[in-house]
C-alpha cells in the first residue's frame, strides 16, 4: 500500500501533468536541455565534432563530459512542487550543456549561452491560472485593506512575476487559500517588481542577490507579526524552505483557522452589537457648513 498510493496519485494526476508539460516554455526548455546530446548523437553532424575519446569516436560521450554531468548532478536540493523539480533539472541541464559546449567549441558555447539569455528574457514560465481565494493588491489599496478591520489577519505574499521561485510556489499559496481562507483570515498577494513604493515601504528586496522573493507576512491588526524568510543584519533572506507544511506550522495556520471561525460565529450571534461597540459610526459635520456657505453666496447674489 505505501508504494501503491503514490503511484495511484501520479496516474490520478497524469493528465495534468501532460497537459502542463506540453506548454510551449516547457516544449522550448526540454529542446534547450538536450542540445548537445541532439548534436552528439545526430548522424551528419557528430562526425564533424571533436572528441577526447581513446577511440576516436566523435558521436559518443567521452568520460570527462559525463563526469561534468555528475557535478551537477540534482544533490542536496529541496523539491517543493512538481513545478520546481521539473525547473531544476531543466537549469542544471542548460547550465551543463554551456559547459559541455564551450569544452566543445568556444564558438558553439557562446551561441548556445547566448540563446540561453535570449529565452530567458523572452520567455516566461507560465503563470498559475487555477483556483484560488487570493486578493490582489495595489500600492494604493494594501494599506485600507490590511487596516480596514482589526479582527482580519491577512497573510500577503510579496512576489515578483519574472522570480522562477515565486511561479514555483504560486500553487502552494494558492492551494494554502483553498484550505484555510475564512472572513477572519484572508490571503493577499502584491507584485513588488510591479509597485516599488511597496517595495520599500514593507522592507522587501527585490534584488535576486538577497532572495527575499517570495516573502510572506503576517498581518494582526494592520501591523506585520512575522515573516518568512527572516533577514539578516545584511539584508539577506535566511534559507527557508516554501513547503506546505513549514508554512502551517510556522504561521500556526490551524491554530489561526480554529481562531477565525469561533470570530465569525461570535459575530453571527452578536452581530450588530460588535459593529456598534468597535466601529461606531461617523458624524457627519461637513454637510451643515456646505448649506450655509450656499446660503451666503446665495444672500450676496440677492443683493
Amino acid at each position: 500500500m505505501a508504494l501503491l498510493t503514490p503511484l495511484l496519485a501520479f496516474l490520478y494526476h497524469l493528465p495534468q501533468v501532460y497537459k502542463w508539460l506540453l506548454k510551449p516554455y516547457y516544449v522550448a526548455s526540454l529542446f534547450m536541455s538536450i542540445g548537445f546530446l541532439m548534436i552528439r548523437k545526430t548522424p551528419g553532424i557528430c562526425e564533424h565534432l571533436s572528441t577526447q575519446r581513446e577511440d576516436g569516436n566523435p558521436c559518443d560521450f567521452d568520460w570527462v563530459s559525463i563526469g561534468w554531468c555528475n557535478k551537477l548532478g540534482l544533490k542536496n536540493i529541496e523539491i517543493l512542487t512538481v513545478e520546481q523539480h521539473v525547473g531544476n533539472i531543466i537549469l542544471f541541464s542548460k547550465v551543463a550543456n554551456v559547459i559541455l559546449f564551450f569544452r566543445l567549441d568556444i564558438r558553439m558555447g557562446l551561441l548556445y549561452l547566448t540563446l540561453c539569455i535570449v529565452f530567458l528574457m523572452t520567455c516566461k514560465p507560465p503563470l498559475y491560472m487555477g483556483p484560488e481565494y487570493i486578493k490582489y493588491f495595489s500600492d494604493k489599496t494594501i494599506d485600507d485593506e490590511l487596516e480596514r478591520d482589526n479582527r482580519v489577519t491577512w497573510i500577503v505574499e510579496f512576489f515578483a512575476n519574472w522570480s522562477p521561485e515565486c511561479q514555483s510556489f504560486a500553487a502552494v499559496y494558492a492551494d494554502l487559500s483553498l484550505k484555510y481562507n475564512c472572513a477572519g483570515l484572508k490571503f493577499g498577494k502584491v507584485d513588488i517588481g510591479r509597485y516599488g513604493d511597496v517595495s520599500k515601504k514593507y522592507k522587501v528586496s527585490t534584488s535576486p542577490l538577497s532572495k527575499q522573493l517570495p516573502s510572506l507576512v503576517l498581518f494582526q491588526g494592520g501591523k506585520e507579526v512575522m515573516r518568512r524568510p527572516q533577514v539578516d543584519k545584511k539584508c539577506r533572506a535566511v534559507s527557508w524552505s516554501f513547503t506546505e507544511e513549514n508554512i502551517i506550522r510556522e504561521f500556526n495556520l490551524n491554530e489561526l483557522y480554529q481562531k477565525s471561525k469561533k470570530l465569525n460565529k461570535s459575530k453571527g450571534d452578536r452581530g450588530d452589537k460588535i459593529n456598534e461597540s468597535q466601529f461606531p459610526p461617523v458624524p457627519e459635520e461637513e454637510e451643515p457648513e456646505v448649506d450655509a456657505q450656499e446660503d451666503e453666496t446665495e444672500t450676496k447674489k440677492d443683493k
